[in-house]
């Protein structure tokens, strides 16, 4: 099993706070990585919860929305650990309005943090990794890449791009020994879908679709990150995996 260790390694996950970052990132540190957890609010508890896991945690503030200031965000993550192993780019928004009224102002925030920003930290992270010729990006996507949603089209279109930069990405970077794939989440128990569940009819004809009848919870995406990250997955670039409780199979 000593291909899943990540002892020695470095873990940089934004959205990590909460949700699907926080359980990548405690998936990591399981593993033996060190976590640098990057996110707009910080929540010590987080920090506390992987710190016990016997590995080094520590956040660092960052508003992906911003993009002008992505370069000093980068400056800092390298100022707390000069190399970085492992990009785990989870952090994301949606805002949901109808599309024919929906804002230019909201659809170029998604943009900006669900695109823009992992681009840029593609490309700052992945020139050293490309020195060394090692290093693993995961970029996280969506089940939205597939299908439209309904009065998400800023975030579909986002998420769809999401997985096509991963594999133009992986394309360049594979000979290089920097390996690039993607993860799609399915209908996860998180805060961004608060209102979903919260919606009865809704949240029942979700769950009648997935196969194996619940929602996933974020330790369901701990063993996935960690085969990413790892040496299990040397061969792997440009995939998207689906964790979706087999949702796109029906």
């Amino acid at each position: 099993m000593d291909m899943f260790n990540l002892q020695g390694k470095t873990a940089l996950v934004t959205g990590g706070t909460q949700g699907l970052g926080k359980g990548m990132a405690t998936g990591l540190a399981k593993a033996g990585a060190d976590i640098i957890i990057a996110a707009r609010r910080p929540k010590p508890d987080t920090v506390a919860e992987i710190e016990a896991l016997g590995v080094k945690c520590c956040y660092i503030s960052v508003d992906l929305s911003d993009t002008e200031h992505i370069a000093e965000f980068v400056e800092a993550v390298w100022k707390l650990a000069p190399v970085v192993d492992i990009l785990v780019n989870c952090a994301g928004i949606n805002i949901r309005h109808p599309s024919i009224q929906f804002p230019k102002e909201d659809w170029d925030k998604i943009l900006r943090v669900n695109l823009d920003a992992p681009f840029l930290l593609c490309q700052a992270f992945a020139k050293p990794m490309l020195e060394r010729k090692y290093g693993k990006i995961i970029n996280v996507s969506s089940l939205l890449a597939f299908q439209g949603g309904l009065t998400v089209p800023a975030y579909a279109a986002s998420k769809g791009a999401i997985a096509q930069m991963t594999k133009a990405l992986a394309n360049e970077w594979a000979k290089d020994g920097v390996n690039v794939n993607g993860l799609i989440p399915g209908y996860f128990e998180t805060e961004m879908n608060t209102a979903l569940i919260a919606d009865q009819t809704r949240s029942r004809q979700i769950l009648e679709r997935i196969p194996q009848g619940r929602w996933g919870r974020t330790e369901d995406v701990e063993g996935v990150a960690v085969f990413m990250a790892s040496r299990a997955s040397d061969y792997m670039n440009g995939a998207m995996v689906a964790i979706d409780g087999g949702w796109l199979g029906r």
